[in-house]
């Protein structure tokens, strides 16, 4: 069967799973679009796992319905399985095999015949730049090169999406770069991709969409530009070295309302949210200045996707956090 490109890679509605006391899905609505990233965001314990698991037909819902390509999983989850990769949270590699077993294993387990399986490893260490690395046992390679070889093997049957659960937990700041790489390459290729993580500069340098889990629901969902602009106002920071100097900044801060300044008090860095920006700005340093306060790293930012992950996972309200957002549009 050939997905329609008309219809969504991957679509969920009302997903909800409950183990024992806890209820681990509770409605999950998700849609992603052929050849894009829809990322999905939550702490520990929101759902992400557990959907993964759903979509990858690892695990049956309790109620609810969800498609992979056109393939329902619960009623037809051979044909999700043809055309859907899933790399874990951890590299599932044998370290005991070379890449290059790695990736022919696969391809048998595949069905793939001798010959195919081992044009297949090759065209995929070529692709992931292991070549070099082909014929060592991949106990030896890096983190970031095991995390390669595992993506290259969830791509040995050339499925149309690509389920990727925190695939650069664990990864040095190269092996997470080489990772995004990798999937910015998929994607190019016309590739779907799921991807869950808990980096925020992850998802906003490539979901095209952002779904975040809270309490085994979604609560929010839109580019990564429409959720910032739900968070509204703009971040104001500056640092202040004197630390006796730091108690009358805080209360100039603190003025200019309605959100509780932040301070770390390692680096007498403040951080706090603004509806008024460069008015705020310079009033703030107006008064600065009139007390004598010396005042470095002065900086107007507007607000990250770890302030929207704050504010919209419904956590308290603390300082520096900014006021609560309205819900989402779709937001359930």
């Amino acid at each position: 069967m050939t997905q329609r490109t008309d219809e969504p890679a991957i679509r969920a509605e009302g997903l909800t799973k409950r183990f024992g006391d806890k209820q681990a899905l509770a409605g999950v609505d998700l849609e992603a679009a052929p050849g894009t990233v829809l990322g999905v965001l939550g702490p520990n314990g929101a759902g992400k796992t557990t959907t993964v698991r759903v979509l990858s037909t690892l695990l049956r819902a309790d109620s609810g319905h969800a498609w992979v390509a056109g393939h329902d999983v619960r009623e037809d989850p051979e044909g999700a399985r043809r055309n859907l990769g899933l790399s874990g949270q951890y590299a599932a590699v044998d370290e005991k095999l070379t890449g290059r077993e790695n990736l022919y294993l696969v391809g048998r387990l595949y069905g793939m015949g001798r010959h195919a399986a081992r044009r297949r490893a090759g065209q995929l260490l070529d692709g992931f730049d292991l070549k070099d690395a082909a014929d060592r046992r991949s106990g030896t390679y890096s983190g970031g090169m095991r995390r390669r070889l595992d993506l290259a093997g969830a791509l040995v049957a050339r499925p149309s999406v690509v389920v990727l659960d925190e695939p650069t937990t664990g990864l040095d700041p190269r092996g997470r770069a080489d990772t995004w790489t990798s999937i910015q390459e998929l994607v190019a290729a016309g590739t779907t991709v799921l991807l869950t993580t808990q980096y925020l500069e992850e998802a906003d340098q490539l979901a095209d969409t952002i779904a975040v889990i809270e309490g085994g629901r979604v609560i929010a969902r839109g580019t990564a530009a429409q959720l910032k602009a739900r968070v509204g106002g703009e971040r104001l920071s500056l640092t202040v070295p004197a630390a006796h100097q730091r108690a009358p900044a805080a209360e100039i801060l603190d003025a200019l309302g309605p959100h509780v300044p932040a301070l770390d008090a390692r680096t007498g860095r403040f951080t706090v949210a603004t509806d008024h920006g460069a008015a705020s700005l310079e009033y703030a340093l107006g008064c600065l200045r009139q007390l004598d306060i010396e005042v470095r790293d002065v900086a107007l930012a507007p607000p990250t996707l770890d302030d929207v992950f704050l504010t919209l996972t419904g956590r308290p309200r603390t300082a520096g956090e900014g006021a609560v957002a309205p819900p989402m549009e779709g937001a359930r």
